[in-house]
């Protein structure tokens, strides 16, 4: 775990999979499978073609039917990906989300950081769409969202947040960020963009089920490089 310091540093994990390699395993059992999603891989196979997460289901399960995804991640966002490897398993993660039995940390290497040490912000968000594209919206006619977070480590441009969003909106986690006045660095979307990649890590996941599901991701080479503050 990263503490408090003058200056943010991470311990990159190993690379990524190489081109073509389904993403490595996190946990595993009968049930379900936590992938280790690299930023810059959709989940779902896109309109221009390229590869996807549900590419490589075939090497997760030689069931007729399945596996499914359990959740989502934004393509740019790495870490801990749930998958069900049979039906029963689908149904019972689906409901463990809804009713709020999934606890879900993230990492986030942001622009600046929040004056406190901790808090909670409730900004409920709402889908918008223009000639650009669309994006969410803190609107107080959207969805109630709500997330915890607190200051991991401050540099002298850059902090370290954990975020534990209470709620499973799109995009939740980047707009809570910006709303805070501390963009997560590398959204074009939310904030001023750059280089490097998008530095956010769905870092840990736990399923009140029983037996429990729990991985931990680690930090990928990219978010690391971009730990330590200019």
């Amino acid at each position: 775990m990263v503490g408090m310091s003058s200056r943010v540093t991470c311990v990159a994990g190993a690379p990524g999979p190489a081109v073509g390699e389904a993403p490595p395993a996190l946990f595993r059992d009968a049930r379900f499978v936590v992938l280790n999603k690299p930023a810059g891989l959709p989940v779902h196979a896109g309109p221009r073609g390229g590869a996807s997460v549900e590419d490589f289901f075939p090497t997760l399960s030689r069931r007729r039917n399945g596996p499914w995804l359990a959740h989502r991640l934004d393509t740019d966002t790495a870490g801990c990906l749930v998958v069900a490897l049979t039906k029963s398993a689908l149904l019972a993660a689906q409901q463990a989300f809804a009713a709020g039995r999934a606890e879900k940390i993230y990492w986030a290497v942001v622009q600046g950081g929040p004056a406190e040490a901790s808090g909670t912000i409730a900004a409920p968000l709402r889908k918008v769409s223009g000639p650009d594209g669309w994006r969410m919206v803190v609107d107080a006619r959207g969805q109630e969202a709500v997330s915890d977070w607190r200051v991991l480590a401050r540099g002298p441009a850059t902090s370290l947040l954990e975020v534990r969003p209470r709620t499973g909106r799109t995009h939740q986690v980047r707009v809570h960020c910006a709303a805070l006045g501390c963009a997560v660095m590398g959204d074009a979307v939310y904030g001023a963009g750059g280089s490097g990649g998008l530095q956010l890590l769905a870092r840990s996941i736990r399923l009140d089920l029983a037996p429990a599901l729990s991985a931990v991701a680690p930090v990928p080479p990219h978010m690391a490089a971009n730990c330590t503050g200019a």
